[in-house]
């Protein structure tokens, strides 16, 4: 009788030093087209710019969606590790919460692609990104809690992080500063002595609903025509 051993599964070989160094230079450059002209840019700019033919760029990338969404996966990460890693440094908790809109915002008016799509990864409950920002805010609210009017949430915050977002994406081209006006109104109306009740939120355990999203995103998108 004739013993066999086990099966051997072939091996995934690993993706070529240029197949690789190919793919990183077409995120590098996508990143940087999608944040100066976001998601409507044309693929044909980003090959040119990483250095690579349209074919390279499509077996790395078969849709342009495909490409777009790990754009902004990683530079939404990123964001978000940059903001965590400022509101662990600071040592004023309210300054900390200043700061972390602050540099958000900012971040956000300079990417157009992340301007565009921020309402819309309400949607997507996975994205790592996201899970990350959530998690920065709730630190932040905890610190904070003593100074924050009675009622203030995390999705409060979060939420208030998604239309002070929409201000910067309408205003920041005509009147760049209009947004830092509605920053410190904004954040003067949650400190602890505006201690007048809060309107009750319609589903107090529920948080924001993906159908919110959708709402915010239909609002905030200009009309098209043609």
């Amino acid at each position: 009788m004739t013993v066999t051993g086990p099966q051997s599964t072939p091996r995934r070989r690993a993706p070529r030093a240029d197949a690789v160094l190919n793919r990183e230079s077409i995120i590098e450059a996508a990143s940087q087209v999608l944040a100066e002209q976001g998601t409507a840019v044309d693929v044909r700019e980003i090959a040119r710019r990483s250095g690579v033919g349209m074919g390279t760029l499509y077996r790395h990338f078969p849709k342009k969606e495909d490409l777009v969404r790990t754009v902004l996966h990683n530079d939404f990460s990123k964001w978000a590790e940059s903001a965590r890693r400022a509101a662990s440094d600071a040592e004023d908790p309210w300054a900390a919460l200043a700061d972390f809109y602050q540099q958000a915002l900012t971040g956000y008016a300079r990417h157009c692609a992340i301007m565009e799509n921020f309402a819309l990864t309400w949607s997507e409950p996975d994205l790592e990104g996201i899970r990350q920002l959530r998690l920065v805010i709730e630190e932040l609210r905890a610190h904070a809690s003593a100074l924050l009017r009675p009622g203030v949430t995390t999705d409060d915050l979060l939420l208030l992080l998604v239309s002070l977002g929409h201000a910067v994406q309408f205003t920041d081209a005509c009147r760049p500063q209009m947004w830092q006006r509605l920053l410190r109104i904004s954040l003067d109306g949650l400190r602890t002595d505006h201690r007048e009740p809060l309107p009750a939120a319609t589903s107090p355990d529920a948080g924001i609903q993906p159908s919110d999203s959708h709402t915010l995103a239909a609002r905030s998108r200009p009309s098209q025509s043609g």
